[in-house]
């Protein structure tokens, strides 16, 4: 049994990170034979990706997926920590599993990611939750055959989470959610420590990837017809520094444009990092979609100092007016905080101050969330929850407005479109995404799916649009 202590997670080291490649176990390859499993996933595009992983690792062990959680034999919440919501999620699915598991008590039930990486978490889960039978954390992915394989052999709980600054392991068998675009993980972990954010802890330290592995990962793609790459890491701008010297995020953006794949975005950016050489690949390359995610997450000096964000307002729009000048065109979107501790009137208007200057395309919003042994859980804080919900709402109105203005541009004119899937809106229509990120439903026969096509937009809506295929 291996615990999560946040003391451990925090510490950082000038060890070298090593690098591994996952083994594939034979002789577990029959253990989910006749069963299913269903996994349900929570947060950020990492925990996608994460999930994209365990389902491979557990279909080479013979389990087929279900999407109804009453049909597995095998139950897996993949957690996000971020913020109070995620959390509270989690524990209100599990109480469903917990009636379910009365029924059924052979039903295997695992938790893993971000969650299973927090010491009040797993207390509690033990406390109030022995019923699930296995914790793992975001270190150890590639070892859930064997512990499950414990799980079920030895019939009793199995906790395995590591706190520590991580390593890589290279080649995990991932069975991806669309044939048309991917994630391709660039890096792991986040050295920043944000006073608020979690994720460092729940991460460990800043390892980047090869080029040479995430290179061949990107051709492999485009042998297998993906259209679409998304590069990820909690902060891929500072991709490289860690193992090189004179190769970063700027380089590789370049050397993944030059693969010839059809379309390259990145997330999430932290504008401490995001340097003009970057700007400069950006512009230079088609393929390089012209969209931005770059969180602000307060508009007020005094605000990211406490937050620890080593960036001042005046600064943010300055790289703001940068990406702008270099690609006039470009879609930036971004994450905003309310209610930070002590937040006064006088830092929210300062941050409506940049909404209305920026005017985003869009904004992830919300109300401040203390996460446990972070610093800002610590600080004094004198809002109501009252007032944190006013302000978000103000908030969310002027990020709206701005929204459906950015989207009323594309009126009636053509823009690139990957079609992705069936619309959730009409299922007679198709989905997909603008270069510029944008969420366009389209009037288009199913044998376009998966096809970038040109399409005029026919009318706009605040968080998408409605489009027709140009011949």
């Amino acid at each position: 049994m291996n615990l999560p202590d946040l003391n451990k997670a925090k510490l950082r080291s000038h060890n070298i990170v090593k690098i591994k490649e996952y083994i594939n176990d034979n002789n577990l390859n029959k253990l989910g034979l006749n069963k299913k499993y269903f996994i349900r996933t929570y947060g950020c595009q990492m925990n996608e990706h994460d999930s994209e992983n365990i389902k491979a690792l557990l279909e080479n062990m013979s389990f087929r997926e279900t999407e109804t959680m009453e049909e597995a034999d095998l139950i897996l919440l993949n957690t996000c920590a971020i913020r109070e919501n995620a959390h509270n999620k989690v524990f209100g699915y599990l109480g469903r599993i917990k009636h379910l598991k009365e029924e059924k008590p052979d039903v295997v039930t695992a938790i893993c990611g971000c969650m299973a990486q927090e010491e009040s978490v797993v207390k509690e889960i033990r406390e109030k939750y022995n019923f699930v039978d296995l914790i793992f954390g975001t270190h150890n992915i590639d070892a859930l055959p064997s512990m499950l394989n414990d799980v079920i052999t030895n019939k009793t709980q199995e906790i395995e989470v590591y706190s520590i600054e991580g390593d890589i392991t290279e080649n995990i068998p991932v069975k991806r959610d669309s044939k048309y675009k991917a994630w391709i993980n660039i890096q792991f972990g986040c050295d920043k420590f944000c006073t608020y954010c979690i994720v460092p802890y729940t991460r460990g330290k800043q390892r980047s990837r090869t080029k040479e592995y995430i290179l061949e990962e990107v051709k492999e793609l485009i042998k297998n017809g993906y259209k679409e790459v998304t590069l990820l890491g909690q902060n891929v701008n500072a991709y490289g520094k860690d193992i090189y010297d004179d190769y970063g995020m700027a380089n590789l953006l370049e050397d993944v444009a030059l693969t010839g794949i059809e379309r390259v975005r990145f997330v999430t950016s932290h504008p401490w990092d995001f340097s003009d050489e970057m700007i400069n690949v950006i512009a230079k390359y088609d393929n390089i979609m012209p969209y931005i995610h770059l969180p602000l997450q307060s508009g007020s000096n005094k605000i990211l100092k406490l937050m620890g964000r080593r960036y001042t307002k005046e600064e943010y729009i300055t790289l703001f007016n940068k990406l702008k000048k270099a690609m006039p065109n470009c879609s930036i979107t971004t994450d905003i905080i309310v209610g930070f501790p002590n937040e006064s009137e006088e830092d929210f208007n300062d941050t409506l101050d940049v909404v209305n200057e920026c005017k985003f395309d869009s904004a992830f919003t919300f109300i401040f969330s203390p996460r446990i042994g972070t610093p800002a859980a610590r600080m004094e804080d004198s809002i109501s929850a009252l007032e944190k919900e006013k302000r978000l709402q103000t908030l969310n109105e002027l990020i709206n407005k701005y929204s459906k203005e950015a989207n009323l541009k594309y009126l009636e004119k053509q823009v690139p479109v990957l079609l992705e899937n069936i619309s959730e809106k009409d299922d007679t229509m198709l989905a997909g995404y603008t270069d510029t990120m944008k969420l366009v439903n389209v009037k288009a026969p199913i044998e376009k799916l998966g096809q970038i096509v040109n399409v005029k937009i026919t009318d706009v809506k605040t968080w998408s649009m409605d489009g027709e295929i140009i011949d």
